[in-house]
C-alpha cells in the first residue's frame, strides 16, 4: 500500500517493480489517486474538529478500500510503506483474517514519531535504524522487527549518456537534491562560489540561496533525479538535520540518495554515518567530516575526474551486489518466513484447463498467458489476478473469464 505522497511514495513504487521483477503478482493499492479529493477538505472553510473529523471519516474509506482489495485478491502479505493511510481499525481485521502485514518504515524515527501508534498492529516492521530504534520498539511489544536499510532499483537508477539539451539544464560542476533543512541552508551559503546547483522543494526565505535555486523549488521527479545524478560532477549528499550548528550529524540512517547515487555510476560527497561502515567499504564513497573539509574536497575532486570515476565505478558495483530493492524484498520474505508459522500458506491451485473449461476460448487464453507474461502452466486464480491487473477496459476474453470465475465461485458454494 502506497501512501498519499511523501518521500517513501517512490520507495514504495521501486518495491513494487522489484516484487514483479522476482515473479510475484502484486496489487497496488494506488492511495496517490486520492491525494486531491484528501487535499479539497481543505478548502470547505469548516471548523478544525470538523476537519479533522472529515480527514479521519476519508481516511476510514481508503482503509475499507484496501480491505475489499485484500478480500479480492486474497495476498500473502499487505506491505504498507510509512504514512500508508491504513487505519487500526483495519490492521486488526486484517489480523483477524488473518492476513500477514508489514511496514517499511522508511523515516528517521526520532522525528516522526507516530510509529509509536501503528508498529504493534503489524506483524512484520521494517526500518532502517537499528538498536535505539530496536529497544525502543521492543518497550511497546513490538519482536518482529527486520532491520532494511534503503536501496537503488538499477533498471530505473543506472547510468545515463546525457544530451547536450538534458546537460544545459541539469548539469553542473556541483549539486544537490533534497530538501532545505537547517544544516544544508547553513552549509550551502557558503559553498555557492563552486557554481552550486540547488534542486527540490523546501527552500524558501533563503536570500542567499535563492537564485541557486533550480525549476522554482518545486519537488523533483525521479527521472529527474536520475538525470542530475549523471549530470553533475559532484554530487552533495548532505544527510538532514534539523540543527542549524550540527552540519555532520553522524546519524544512523543512510538516505536513499546515497545508494541512488552509486548505482547511477554518479561521483557524490556524502557525510558519515554510524551505519554506513555496513553498507559500504572503504573506497567505494568519498566522505567529509565538516564544512572545511567539504569545500577543500570539492575543489580537489573538480581537479581530479579520474579519481571521481574510480569512487563511481566502485561505489556502483557495490549496490549492483549488495543495495537493490529485489534484495531487500527477498530479506523481507525471508525474515517472514522465518517468523510468521506456516507463511505463506500453501495455495491449492486449480488447473487452468479443467474438463469445464469452454474448449473454444483455449487457444485465445494460450495467447492472453503469453501476452501477460505468464507461465504455461498458470494457475486459473493467478490469471484471473492478472487480468485484475490490468488498466483500460476489458475486452471480451477478459469478460468471459471474469464471468467463469464468478460462476466457479457460486457453482463451488
Amino acid at each position: 500500500m502506497l501512501p498519499l505522497y511523501g518521500g517513501s511514495l517512490p520507495v514504495g513504487r521501486f518495491c513494487v517493480a522489484a516484487l514483479k521483477e522476482m515473479g510475484h503478482l502484486v496489487e497496488t493499492f494506488e492511495a496517490p489517486e486520492f491525494y486531491d479529493a484528501y487535499n479539497a477538505l481543505d478548502n470547505l472553510k469548516v471548523t478544525s474538529d470538523r476537519h479533522q473529523y472529515l480527514q479521519n471519516s476519508f481516511l476510514q474509506v481508503l482503509s475499507q478500500a484496501v480491505l475489499a482489495k485484500t478480500e479480492t485478491f486474497e495476498p500473502d502479505m499487505v506491505l504498507s510503506m510509512a504514512q500508508a493511510p491504513l487505519t487500526h481499525q483495519a490492521l486488526k481485521r486484517l489480523k483477524r483474517d488473518k492476513v500477514v502485514t508489514a511496514m517499511w518504515f522508511v523515516e528517521d524515527f526520532r522525528l516522526f514519531t507516530y510509529w509509536q501508534s501503528f508498529a504493534p498492529f503489524y506483524d512484520i516492521f521494517a526500518v532502517i535504524q537499528k538498536e535505539h530504534f530496536f529497544d525502543k520498539l521492543k518497550e511497546i511489544g513490538v519482536d518482529n522487527t527486520l532491520y532494511l536499510p534503503l536501496a537503488a532499483h538499477p533498471d530505473f537508477h543506472h547510468p545515463l549518456n546525457i544530451g547536450v539539451i538534458d546537460a544545459r539544464k541539469y548539469g553542473a560542476d556541483v549539486s544537490f537534491m533534497g530538501a532545505g533543512y537547517p544544516n544544508r541552508r547553513m552549509a550551502f551559503r557558503k559553498l555557492i562560489h563552486h557554481g552550486l546547483k540547488i534542486w527540490g522543494s523546501e527552500w524558501e526565505g533563503d536570500h542567499v540561496l535563492d537564485k541557486y535555486i533550480q525549476l522554482g523549488g518545486r519537488r523533483v521527479t525521479s527521472e529527474e533525479c536520475v538525470k542530475i545524478f549523471n549530470a553533475t560532477k559532484i554530487n552533495l549528499n548532505l544527510h538532514s538535520s534539523i540543527n542549524v550548528d550540527e552540519l555532520v550529524s553522524g546519524g544512523d540512517f543512510i538516505n536513499p540518495r546515497t545508494f541512488e547515487l552509486a548505482a547511477c555510476g554518479a561521483f557524490q560527497l556524502v557525510d558519515r554515518r554510524s551505519l554506513m561502515a555496513e553498507a559500504f567499504s572503504d573506497g567505494e564513497l568519498a566522505h567529509f567530516d565538516n564544512l572545511e573539509d567539504l569545500d577543500e574536497k570539492i575543489g580537489y575532486f573538480l581537479a581530479h575526474p579520474n579519481e571521481r570515476d574510480l569512487y563511481a565505478e566502485k561505489g556502483r558495483k557495490r549496490v549492483l551486489a549488495d543495495h537493490t530493492y529485489v534484495i531487500r524484498m527477498q530479506t523481507l520474505i525471508d525474515f517472514t518466513m522465518d517468523k510468521i508459522d506456516d507463511w505463506p500458506k500453501e495455495r491449492t491451485s486449480k488447473e487452468l484447463f479443467t474438463p469445464d473449461f469452454p474448449e473454444e476460448l483455449k487457444s485465445e487464453v494460450m495467447n492472453l498467458i503469453e501476452k501477460l507474461g505468464l507461465p504455461l502452466n498458470v494457475s486459473f486464480e493467478d490469471l484471473v489476478s492478472a487480468i485484475r491487473l490490468q488498466q483500460g477496459e476489458l475486452n471480451p476474453l477478459d469478460t468471459a473469464i471474469l464471468f467463469l470465475d464468478e460462476w466457479k465461485k457460486i457453482y463451488k458454494r
